[in-house]
């Protein structure tokens, strides 16, 4: 079965950094495009970054662009996220999901989610 299981999370102070993992099976993961969606306290689903097969083509949100850097290892069947520069905006449940080929904003598996809490 497919799965995507996040890892990486956790508590830092604004400024910091932290990487998430995301390990996936079930499938064979170099063919699909990839992507990061979050989602604040109280908010809404926010799409992050998306990575194509490849790697030769990634995209950025306006907020974390600069910041944030998404890439794939097809080899360990992993995505990750690195986070630099975080801000207390940055506090979400990340989680990891697979597109399902028809935009790069559409997916059809996700994973559990990743807390990342940004405070001082």
């Amino acid at each position: 079965e497919v799965q995507l299981v996040e890892s990486g999370g956790g508590l830092v102070q604004p400024g910091g950094s932290l990487r998430l993992s995301c390990a996936a099976s079930g499938f064979t993961f170099s063919i699909y495009y990839m992507a990061w969606v979050r989602q604040a306290p109280g908010k809404g689903l926010e799409w992050v970054s998306s990575v194509n097969s490849d790697s030769s083509s990634t995209y950025y949100s306006d907020s974390v662009k600069g910041r944030f850097t998404i890439s794939r290892d097809d080899a360990k069947n992993t995505l990750y996220l690195q986070m630099n520069s975080l801000k207390p905006e940055d506090t979400a449940l990340y989680y990891c999901a697979r597109s399902d080929g028809n935009s790069w904003y559409s997916y059809d598996y996700w994973g559990q989610g990743a807390q990342v809490t940004v405070s001082s």
